[in-house]
């Protein structure tokens, strides 16, 4: 270990398990086994003089503030040291710095290294009081991204550097596997190199080598690691006060296994083996109802009241000769949380009256019409592809036809397959996607038993409708013009 890091190595301080105790009595709350436990792990292996570890435990432990607590305890041990806490944006990285900084404000064992005046002691940047004049923080947020050319330091924290934004495709993986290899560059000869999150990709740089093909060599590979799925090998809650039995159960149902297998039993989950079943889309006949009750519009489906709604475009050319479906997909939300999808339509323009309406200006007032058949305030339009050219368009139809409809804009940005599968996963799962049965005479299903991650089947309807479930919807309720009292009308659904 470089001599900034060489004296003590804890040796003269209570212990790391004590420190944590102590703030956590100070704070009012409990020290839970699962966090002595990591507590315990972290300390030994920095008094071992380790110099790779993996943390990975499951999402809500509190990973990324108990390894804040364990900085404050590393710079009571040794004031000279540097940390750099790096993360997958700036600022997730500056909140472990804010963490670290409240503990050395208020731990009865830290007040030493207080001296604000003398130094920096900004959300992003902390100097405590030490006995060397050094040139880099005690400790430093930055982002991925940033450029850390001429920075050291004697433990590098990489907290959650993979997360969707930047794991969601092979050159993003491949991007961050390289700015990951520059941080070697950063940490001294004989400094820690710390990483702490959870999987989001099949190829997670979180892989374990064991049982590996040595062909391809896992990122992390020489870390010493500590894995903490929520339930341990016996099927218990790691952490029970906090996630009982019943608790985990009904988070594995509300987010769907996918996402519970990568980001709480941590384990890599390849998108392939993801299979949508039609079969668990629940059927109903009722018609949308939309009633004016004390000035104020409320819209019902089978006696529950709708609370958001998502009008989703994505379009294409709709060519009845085939290529890309343009399809429209209307879901509402309700106060349980529960999607109803009333309306998906896989619109076409009509080749024979292009000499009198161009094939855009079709599909525009086909749009509208839906969107008012099914009183959405919103109609949102992805412009990727031909989308870019039909905002004016579809305002000037709007305006024409005088419909109290607005235009959201949407550029998609995630991957489409990955958007799908966590769309779909969770819904499927506790069985809370309602469709009407006239979408159930779509292409919708028999693309559903299609689906293939990486595949080339159709796939225009799921997309629409995966978007209608993950981006944020219209609120619907908003005062109505009239007069009080109740007015119900149905929406016509013919076509």
């Amino acid at each position: 270990m470089a001599e900034a890091t060489t004296a003590g190595r804890g040796d003269g301080l209570v212990s790391f398990r004590q420190y944590l105790w102590l703030w956590n009595r100070l704070q009012g709350l409990a020290t839970p086994a699962l966090h002595l436990e990591i507590a315990g792990w972290l300390e030994e292996a920095w008094r071992r003089g380790d110099e790779r570890l993996l943390l990975m435990v499951f999402r809500d432990a509190g990973k990324s503030t108990l390894v804040g607590l364990f900085c404050t305890w590393l710079l009571s041990v040794d004031p000279n040291l540097r940390i750099l806490v790096v993360a997958a944006e700036h600022a997730l990285a500056t909140k472990m710095v804010r963490n670290v900084r409240g503990v050395l404000e208020r731990h009865p064992l830290a007040k030493a290294l207080l001296a604000p005046a003398q130094g920096s002691w900004a959300s992003d940047q902390l100097t405590v009081e030490r006995p060397r004049e050094l040139r880099d923080p005690s400790m430093l947020a930055r982002g991925l991204g940033a450029n850390l050319t001429g920075s050291r330091a004697d433990l590098v924290i990489c907290d959650d550097v993979e997360v969707p934004n930047t794991a969601d495709t092979a050159t993003k993986r491949d991007d961050l596997r390289r700015r990951l290899a520059e941080l070697s560059f950063v940490v001294v000869p004989g400094g820690l190199q710390l990483c702490i999150g959870t999987p989001h990709a099949q190829d997670t740089i979180y892989a374990d080598p064991e049982g590996r093909d040595p062909d391809h060599r896992p990122f992390l590979a020489d870390y010493r690691r500590l894995v903490l799925p929520i339930r341990d090998e016996r099927g218990r809650s790691r952490w029970p006060e906090r996630f009982p039995h019943d608790k985990v159960d009904a988070l594995e149902r509300e987010v769907g296994s996918l996402r519970f297998r990568a980001q709480m039993l941590l384990e890599p989950v390849d998108l392939r083996e993801v299979r949508l079943d039609p079969g668990r889309l629940v059927a109903f006949d009722a018609e949308l109802e939309i009633a004016t009750v004390n000035r104020r519009l409320r819209y019902a489906l089978d006696g529950r009241e709708l609370k958001m709604v998502n009008c989703w475009w994505d379009p294409a050319f709709g060519s009845p000769s085939g290529g890309d479906a343009s399809v429209v997909a209307v879901v509402f939300a309700d106060a349980a949380g529960g999607f109803w999808c009333t309306d998906m339509v896989y619109l076409r323009h009509d080749p024979n009256l292009a000499d009198e309406v161009d094939e855009a200006t079709q599909l525009c007032r086909q749009v509208v019409a839906i969107a008012r058949k099914n009183g959405c305030p919103v109609i949102t339009l992805e412009t990727n592809g031909i989308g870019k050219f039909l905002p004016n368009l579809l305002r000037q139809t709007i305006k024409r036809v005088g419909a109290p409809v607005t235009i959201r804009e949407h550029t998609a940005t995630r991957n489409k397959d990955r958007r799908i599968v966590e769309a779909f996963d969770p819904v499927l799962a506790a069985r809370s996607l309602r469709v009407h049965r006239r979408v159930l005479e779509t292409p919708l299903v028999q693309e559903m038993r299609d689906f293939q991650p990486g595949g080339h089947n159709r796939d225009d309807g799921l997309d629409a409708l995966a978007a209608c479930l993950v981006e944020p919807g219209a609120s619907v309720g908003a005062a109505a013009a009239g007069q009080a009292g109740a007015v119900r009308l149905t929406a016509d659904f013919r076509p």
